[in-house]
């Protein structure tokens, strides 16, 4: 099902640069993160579910990368570009070779399934296949 997203065509001229650009070096440091890395959580610091995801991820010795913006009473608007941006509504966000694949709570379900590790498994045989 297709995201809902305002048609450039709906943003009158004068603002286009500016709403492209609101917050662009927060998605941009985002988004690489997502590009180098095989597992990258996106949290904030005092939320107690980036800690949750972060830590489980430790307990199953997946390496992963962290990048943290704010906490609840600061860095809110860089924070919600990426909410923007990704569609996700809350922290942390996770990403597995490049998928978001939700929240704390979403990576629990998908380690329990065994689906974590066949999303590693596969993400780790595209990469390798790239590199041949």
């Amino acid at each position: 099902m297709p995201r809902h997203i305002l048609s450039e065509d709906r943003i009158h001229p004068a603002i286009r640069t500016q709403v492209s650009s609101s917050y662009e070096n927060i998605v941009t440091e985002v988004s690489t993160a997502v590009a180098e890395n095989a597992v990258v959580v996106v949290g904030m610091a005092q939320n107690p579910h980036p800690m949750k995801a972060r830590r489980l991820l430790k307990e199953h010795n997946i390496p992963h990368t962290y990048v943290e913006y704010g906490s609840y009473l600061s860095q809110w608007r860089r924070r919600n570009a990426l909410k923007m941006w990704s569609g996700w509504p809350t922290f942390p966000m996770i990403f597995v070779h490049g998928t978001l694949i939700g929240g704390a709570s979403d990576l629990i379900a998908l380690q329990s399934s065994g689906e974590l590790t066949t999303l590693l498994s596969a993400g780790r045989a595209r990469h390798n296949a790239g590199e041949a």
